[in-house]
């Protein structure tokens, strides 16, 4: 497996996984399929260039297979903060400490960023494994959003969770 930080080479991969992964875990995700499903690729492609955020893709045989994307704050009395977001592993590539290596690889990253003091992130209630791997990384949940999202019908609450670096 590889990680690297993903380029404008890579937005239809990630284009395919990102769909892939709200459309099979829709309460995983603030936005949805619907929403997304006729995004220009050109989207991403810009995306991978900024500077306001870096996207980490997990390679197995070539393949995407995992993403994260940390996305660094811009207003001066936040810019000490930095929030993983579209953190997702394909179904068959769990269990096999993907989510782990993304994660210890965003967190490196933050680390590199001069002023970034913490990490934060949000994580649905139901999604056990998630929060058992985030909280091993030393995140500590300081908040719990009720009814956070809505999918269909049906409510899920998140918690909040942050890392301090520093």
């Amino acid at each position: 497996m590889q990680i690297r930080r993903l380029t404008s080479l890579d937005a239809e991969a990630y284009l395919r996984l990102r769909l892939a992964g709200l459309k099979n875990t829709p309460e995983a995700f603030g936005s949805s399929y619907s929403e997304e499903k006729d995004d220009p690729i050109e989207k991403y492609r810009q995306r991978f260039q900024s500077n306001d955020s870096l996207t980490l893709g997990a390679f197995n045989d070539s393949q995407l297979v995992g993403v994260v994307t940390l996305v660094k704050e811009r207003l001066i009395k936040l810019r000490h903060r930095t929030t993983i977001v579209a953190m997702y592993v394909s179904p068959e590539q769990r269990g096999l400490r993907i989510g782990k290596s993304l994660m210890l690889e965003a967190i490196a990253a933050a680390n590199g960023i001069e002023g970034i003091e913490q990490v934060y992130l949000t994580v649905v209630t139901t999604n056990i494994p998630a929060k058992k791997l985030y909280s091993s990384l030393g995140f500590e949940v300081f908040g719990l959003e009720k009814r956070a999202l809505k999918v269909d019908n049906t409510y899920f609450d998140e918690e909040h969770m942050v890392l301090f670096l520093k």
